[in-house]
């Protein structure tokens, strides 16, 4: 119960920068909100190789390290984009600061759920 509810808590600070380098009166856009699809997109990679494959325990998985590749490289474009975002000038550079302390917190806690939840024991990730 206490994951729970230290994981939930460190969702809602992310969630709270980013909304910070978006809605503060002196930066006023909107374009920030994009990096939304990268949090839904980074944890499925890892997600459906645990589904195709049958050994996890494995020193060397090819369909493992291919997720662990993709994930690698949402999670780097989730950081360039707020700065390709300020170098164009569409967003401030305090807002660029903003979404990637919202992504560092954000990108920690989903981490920290499949830390917490990714053994294979009675309490699993695999029953949500």
């Amino acid at each position: 119960v206490a994951a729970l509810i230290s994981l939930s808590f460190g969702g809602a600070v992310g969630l709270m920068f980013l909304m910070l380098g978006c809605a503060l009166p002196q930066y006023n856009q909107y374009w920030p909100l994009f990096v939304l699809f990268f949090y839904i997109l980074s944890p499925l990679p890892y997600c459906i190789a645990r589904r195709l494959v049958d050994d996890t325990d494995a020193t060397s998985n090819a369909c493992k390290e291919l997720a662990i590749f993709l994930t690698t490289g949402i999670v780097v474009s989730a950081f360039g984009l707020p700065i390709v975002f300020a170098r164009a000038e569409l967003i401030y550079w305090g807002a660029c600061a903003l979404v990637l302390t919202g992504n560092t917190v954000i990108f920690a806690t989903i981490l920290g759920f499949f830390l917490v939840f990714g053994s294979n024991d009675d309490f699993s990730w695999q029953q949500w």
